[in-house]
């Protein structure tokens, strides 16, 4: 059974930090491209940031710089440090598994909120 368990969302202050952390079972964590989406309030998902097998990653424009996703392959484990927040940033953040050499999305986490506000 595939399956992808999220945490560390909540309230986060302008300007603070916060941590995501995916955990994967039912799959060979090490073969899949992993990925953080986000969903704002009537708007569209949208990738946020990906790391491949060999560790290369990409983020969105709009994060580059302020996010850093990473990935523990002896933990089953990717991560998505998130620093400088921007009320902007606030959604439902979603980890995603894909397959190596595939364009479709295997597995999602069930989503977590991540709410800037002061």
């Amino acid at each position: 059974q595939v399956q992808l368990v999220e945490s560390g969302g909540g309230l986060v202050q302008p300007g603070g930090s916060v941590r995501l952390s995916c955990r994967a079972s039912g799959i060979i964590f090490s073969d899949y491209v992993l990925g953080w989406y986000r969903q704002a309030p009537g708007k569209e998902r949208e990738l946020v940031a990906q790391i491949t097998r060999g560790d290369y990653t990409y983020y969105e424009d709009v994060v580059k710089g302020r996010f850093t996703i990473s990935r523990d392959n002896a933990k089953n484990t990717v991560y998505l440090q998130m620093n400088s927040l921007k009320p902007e940033d606030t959604a439902v953040y979603y980890c995603s598994a894909r397959y190596s050499g595939t364009s479709t999305v295997a597995a999602w986490g069930q989503g977590t909120q991540v709410t800037v506000s002061s």
